[in-house]
């Protein structure tokens, strides 16, 4: 009988490094199953397509699949990269993970004091991340926090590929159903009786998926669901271990992809209060863009593929431990900051937009987004190059946003120097450098007008609870891109860089213009 390093012939055992995890499985078992609950994400869904989800042995053996001939190259192959979504664990097995788990931006806001007592929950539910808060309603102070990897990214990173599998199964409303209730019992500590309220946001897809309603809707052009309202819950109905009075809450969605987390974002950072034109944008796989004042509010959505999370790029990673985060240009050579201090593994959305900034300056990219060396790739640090496929992907994504920008103040009569404030919510909008993101045209503003403003949705979740009507959604009107006239030609306008003197001339205006009030 061959060792198996358990002791039990029907099990393997599995050490993954650096996590430090030693586990019992059995044979046979496919490394997805394992590694999706230690926070590894797959994010073609498990399809064998993306390259995403690669480990690499270090000791034992994986034949590699066709999959993995397709996806990796033949130095990779030889080096012991696998697929996780395509590898099975018929021997024992050391394997080096290639994602680890990442920070999730969460929010220290407290309630404001009021007469109601008890505890209520806010919770945002994003695609990739789920952050729940405990605060207590009589004194507003925080009680407790958690956070962890939305397990339906079992199924897919997008919002797309969730809903695609949707139409054959249940699965990915039970599983967050599950999921929530129990990041509630761990939360509450114990005083889940005290809950009298729980309040989610999230976007249009979550809204659903949770709800267990229809996505077909969403699937296709207009992408206009019927079903947008507040859902109300009770414990039972979600088997959840709260009291049968708790009010279980998911906020109403705006319209096609733009969700509640939005509709709470715009209440965290006073959009739809004064008179001055301002902006919100969540910088993400599906890009959310709120442009209004007190009169009225424009929102739309666009598809930004998931190039400010890295994913489409060719060595992208999030930003974890080993990611190049930050990338300057020092006499004509590219430095970087790594997460953790480490030696780089892969570069994260911030590191990439940085990249670009500094290719554009040192002349290694011209305006069209080609190398201007005649080479395919430049390095950044280490090992870690950016390759002339990565700044196309990066190309679709900033111009998916900036003509969204577009279209909205073209609605409105207004032009970007218009706007006083741009606030930046979301993980990647804290994290990305202004001066970079204005740098490769994804923000077509000075710098000084960005205004970081981490989780707004979970923000404006708790300035919702209590909350019984929307009036604010009468004053938001949702605007469908895609059937836009002037959408294409405003996409193809902004997938070119600007040139540098015109980041010039437009900060000079700005500074000019704050100096004269």
């Amino acid at each position: 009988m061959s060792n198996n390093g358990s002791g039990n012939p029907a099990k393997v055992r599995i050490e993954l490094v650096p996590l430090g995890a030693v586990l019992d499985v059995d044979r046979g078992t496919v490394l997805e199953n394992v590694l999706m609950t230690r926070g590894m994400e797959f994010p073609c869904g498990g399809l064998g397509t993306c390259g995403g989800c690669r480990v690499q042995i270090i000791d034992g053996q994986i034949a590699p699949t066709p999959d993995d001939i397709a996806a990796l190259s033949p130095q990779e192959l030889s080096d012991g990269w696998r697929l996780a979504c395509r590898a099975r664990a018929e021997s024992p097995l050391k394997l080096k993970v290639e994602q680890w788990t990442m920070p999730v931006l969460t929010d220290d806001t407290q309630l404001a004091r009021t007469r109601r007592s008890g505890l209520v929950v806010a919770i945002d539910l994003g695609t990739t991340t789920v952050v729940a808060q405990l605060l207590d309603l009589a004194t507003g102070k925080l009680l407790g926090l958690r956070t962890g990897l939305n397990p339906q990214t079992l199924h897919g990173a997008d919002v797309m590929s969730r809903v695609r599998f949707s139409f054959d199964s249940s699965d990915l409303t039970s599983m967050i159903r599950e999921f929530l209730g129990t990041m509630l019992h761990d939360l509450a500590s114990g005083r889940e009786e005290e809950i009298v309220e729980v309040v989610l946001v999230g976007n249009t897809v979550m809204h659903h998926l949770f709800c267990g309603l229809d996505t077909e809707p969403l699937s296709h052009v207009p992408f206009a669901s019927p079903n947008l309202g507040e859902q109300r819950f009770s414990a039972a109905d979600l088997h959840w271990q709260l009291p049968p009075s708790a009010i279980i809450r998911f906020l109403p969605c705006i319209g096609g992809f733009v969700g509640s987390d939005i509709l709470a974002g715009i209440v965290a950072v006073g959009l739809h209060t004064g008179n001055e034109l301002r902006a919100l944008i969540d910088l993400g796989t599906n890009g959310e863009i709120s442009l209004g004042n007190q009169d009225k509010i424009l929102c739309a959505s666009t598809a930004a593929g998931s190039a400010f999370e890295a994913g489409s790029i060719k060595m992208g990673m999030r930003a974890a431990t080993g990611a190049i985060s930050r990338v300057f240009l020092n006499h004509g050579g590219m430095e970087c900051t790594v997460i953790g201090d480490v030696e780089p593994r892969g570069i994260c959305g911030s590191g990439l937009v940085d990249a670009v900034a500094a290719g554009l300056d040192g002349g290694i990219i011209g305006t069209s987004g080609r190398f201007t060396t005649g080479s395919k790739e430049f390095t950044v640090g280490g090992a870690i190059k950016i390759w002339q496929a990565d700044v196309r992907e990066l190309q679709l994504a900033k111009g998916a946003i900036a003509s969204g920008m577009r279209i909205l103040l073209d609605r409105w009569g207004a032009s970007i120097d218009d706007v006083k404030e741009i606030y930046l919510s979301g993980a990647f909008g804290n994290y990305v450098r202004a001066e970079s993101a204005v740098r490769i045209g994804l923000l077509e503003t000075s710098q000084d007008r960005l205004v970081p403003s981490g989780n707004t949705a979970l923000r404006g979740a708790k300035l919702l609870i209590g909350v019984e009507d929307f009036p604010l959604l009468d004053m938001i009107e949702h605007v469908g891109l895609a059937s836009d006239p002037h959408f294409q030609d405003r996409f193809v306008e902004c997938m070119a860089f600007p040139d540098a003197d015109a980041i010039a001339n437009r900060q000079a205006l700005s500074e000019a213009s704050v100096a004269a009030v």
